[in-house]
């Protein structure tokens, strides 16, 4: 089974491993195409306005700048998991689980970074700022990604199923050609939105202390919290509702 998951607008800063090269990342063959987006990232950089700038980061004040204008093939590196700080990671607490567990996230977890496109979990990333939904200049990274690595994900996934727990705008990079299973949850019957990404931390990491390697043993897991409401089947996905207790 391959988890999709979103990253985060956070990012943990400094890193102790290698900065990137061609090797780093999964897809190798088109790392190349990564830099056609890391160059317009670092063009912007060097020669934007702070208000461009602003946009780019989600930054407003201009001294918080300086940390994201280090090169990225100069910057120290660390796990894609690692780097991203956010509600979901907090509640994955990668760092606690055991390490068989870690890396089961890092070889089944596929990870959408708005600037380096998808990464394995267990890939590194340098520290870096771009928020979601920005364009860099004209340079849409949604689309470039789509394009040019879809290709290479369908055949790395394979006739794999596919657990789908990014949000919803990650669709922009990427439509899973197998039919993926997501998830809802609902509290008092409403749909829940932010505190999601809690849900989806929780259930990413019992998927991974259960080793769960199809989405029926998914189902049959007792995960605290949360109760499976209904399972609503389309000709697009799964999507699978659970009522948080």
């Amino acid at each position: 089974m391959v988890i999709l998951f979103a990253p985060s607008e956070g990012k943990r800063c400094g890193g102790e491993m290698s900065p990137l090269d061609q090797t780093s990342l999964i897809f190798p063959e088109l790392y190349a195409r990564r830099l056609e987006a890391v160059i317009q990232y670092e063009l912007l950089i060097q020669n934007g306005t702070d208000e461009q700038l602003s946009e780019l980061f989600g930054i407003k004040d201009p001294k918080e700048f300086k940390r994201y204008t280090l090169p990225l093939d100069k910057a120290p590196t660390m796990k894609a998991v690692e780097r991203y700080d956010g509600v979901a990671y907090d509640y994955l607490k990668y760092c606690s689980l055991s390490g068989t567990a870690q890396n089961y996230i890092d070889e089944n977890v596929i990870l959408f970074s708005n600037l380096f496109g998808p990464v394995r979990a267990g890939d590194p990333l340098p520290d870096y700022k771009l928020k979601q939904g920005s364009s860099i200049g004209t340079f849409a990274p949604e689309k470039h990604y789509k394009t040019l690595f879809s290709d290479a994900l369908d055949t790395w996934i394979g006739d794999r199923e596919v657990l789908d727990i990014r949000a919803g705008y990650y669709d922009k990079f990427y439509t899973p050609k197998n039919r993926p299973v997501t998830l809802k949850f609902l509290k008092e019957g409403k749909i829940v939105s932010h505190w999601a990404k809690a849900y989806r931390g929780i259930v990413l990491r019992e998927a991974a202390m259960n080793k769960i390697g199809s989405i029926g043993e998914l189902l049959a897991l007792n995960i605290e919290g949360l109760i499976i409401h209904e399972i609503i089947e389309t000709k697009k996905k799964k999507e699978v509702v659970y009522t948080i207790a």
